[in-house]
């Protein structure tokens, strides 16, 4: 039944005018290559802004109140340097901490999986001058990790390379992923 309620939403676009951008104790000039990076995104359903935090640690002042507490629909990701090659890994709330998460998993599920290349593509808008300075970063792997109590939905997968899986129609739940593109690595002198 989840399945086809989520369905029934079309499909995501991303709309630049939407996103507001804030580095939170970081100048973007000044910093452009510091790593840890780290993206804290929101959005309003009401509104339908988006908000991307850029810092070197998650912005937890952009998670509090009981809006966020409830719905727990932010996307945070960082940026990781393992034995010099990039990925960006994206972690992703599913089910837990309160009864309504678990009893709508599934739905969450493929609400994340069809809005996540949405939030990818905010990220590489928001961070223009780090994707400037490093235009091989749109290669690096984007591991996203769904975060739940119930084990069918607590997982990793592998979208690939970022720019592909910010291209996609409906993410990895969509379409099948060649092995290949996760078997390989960027490297990137930061």
């Amino acid at each position: 039944m989840f399945d086809q309620v989520a369905r029934l939403f079309g499909p995501s676009t991303f709309e630049a005018s939407k996103l507001k951008v804030v580095f939170v104790g970081d100048d973007e000039k000044k910093h452009p290559r510091m790593l840890p990076r780290t993206y804290t995104f929101t959005h309003s359903d009401i509104t339908s802004k988006l908000t991307l935090a850029i810092s070197h640690t998650i912005d937890n002042s952009q998670l509090q109140g009981w809006y966020n507490k409830l719905q727990r629909d932010e996307v945070l990701a960082e940026w990781k340097n393992i034995n010099g090659t990039m990925s960006l890994h994206v972690h992703c709330h599913i089910s837990g901490g309160h009864f309504l998460l678990d009893l709508f998993a599934r739905l969450r599920y493929h609400i994340f999986c069809k809005e996540l290349p949405v939030v990818l593509k905010a990220f590489i808008h928001g961070d223009k001058n780090l994707f400037r300075n490093y235009p091989e970063l749109e290669q690096a792997l984007a591991w996203v990790y769904f975060h739940s109590n119930i084990p069918e939905f607590n997982k990793v997968e592998c979208w690939g390379p970022l720019i592909e899986a910010a291209s996609s129609s409906c993410g990895a739940s969509g379409i099948q992923l060649e092995a290949r593109k996760c078997s390989r690595g960027v490297k990137v002198d930061l």
